[in-house]
């Protein structure tokens, strides 16, 4: 018996509106416990790429403006200088990932969950980086 390929599965509308939902709720409270209030979403700005991840524009009661990226990874924030748009803070959250991950191995006395922690962030720092690369998820952004 061959193998079959599994096809890949559909989401529903319903489904896609509830992941975005919920991962615009992440942004927001991610915010929040930092003591930032999300004044407003910047819309047009924000990426949302189901069912991996959404990255927000969102501009904060404290006057800043920050990229918040969200999903199927660890929520993460950056004030907005650091990149000029969602795939450029893609890569730049990729970058920093590995960075934290190298730090958290370094570390003479890490447990388990710190070992576990610093794999998650340099797999998903990959998979970002892969996103960022691949023109077909950019082909519709202005440059």
């Amino acid at each position: 018996m061959s193998e079959e390929k599994k096809a890949p599965v559909e989401i529903t509308n319903e489904q896609v509106e509830a992941w975005q939902r919920e991962c615009l709720g992440n942004a927001q409270k991610f915010l929040a416990d930092k003591g930032i209030l999300p004044v407003s979403i910047l819309d047009k700005e924000c990426r949302i790429l189901p069912p991996l991840c959404a990255i927000w524009k969102i501009k904060g009661n404290d006057g800043k403006t920050y990229w918040v990226i969200t999903g199927r990874l660890p929520t993460d924030a950056v004030e907005v200088t650091a990149a000029s748009n969602a795939r450029d803070v893609m890569r730049h959250f990729s970058f920093q990932w590995q960075v934290k991950a190298d730090a958290i191995m370094a570390n003479k006395f890490i447990d388990k969950t710190q070992v576990d922690f610093a794999n998650l962030l340099v797999n998903r720092a990959h998979g970002l980086y892969e996103m960022y690369e691949n023109e077909q998820l950019w082909a519709n952004e202005a440059s």
